[in-house]
């Protein structure tokens, strides 16, 4: 075997690993919009852990919607979730099997009003005017949640103030 063709299966290996690594361990985001600030501000670069919660499995129309090695989503994580508009940060604040009340945009844990179904989970912004919260779209289905935030990568207004 040639040297150059042991050099292309390395980059391509390297590639393909890193690809595979990014899909179904870890993701980056941008924040989009202010819900959580000041602790996650629009801009910032933020670190997913796509298997948390366990390993997504989407079977694109073939196969049904599964996680391995399945781990529940608890009360103050503070996860992303796809949405029409993209993916959405916001914090757990009600799990499957809560009650909840909600009186001029306050939550109450445990409430009288609403019950979470099996599965599905309430999430809030700090901001209330946040459309993309469960205020406005209710309880998220798990199958939507992607994963739990790690960190920051990096915090734009920290680097340019």
């Amino acid at each position: 075997m040639s040297n150059w063709l042991k050099y292309v299966i390395a980059i391509a290996s390297a590639l393909a690993l890193m690809l595979a690594i990014r899909t179904l361990v870890v993701s980056i985001h941008t924040v989009e919009g202010n819900g959580l600030s000041p602790l996650y501000e629009n801009g910032d670069r933020l670190l997913i852990n796509r298997c948390s919660y366990g390993l997504r499995i989407e079977g694109n129309g073939l196969l049904p919607y599964s996680r391995l090695m399945r781990s529940p989503v608890h009360r103050g994580d503070i996860v992303a979730f796809s949405h029409p508009a993209g993916v959405c940060i916001a914090r757990c604040t009600a799990i499957p099997g809560d009650t909840i009340q909600t009186l001029d945009g306050l939550l109450t844990v445990p409430g009288i009003v609403n019950c979470a179904k099996a599965d599905y989970y309430w999430l809030e912004s700090v901001n209330p005017n946040n459309p993309a919260d469960s205020r406005h779209l209710g309880f998220i289905s798990e199958q939507h949640i992607l994963g739990r935030v790690v960190s920051v990568l990096y915090n734009r207004h920290k680097l340019f103030p």
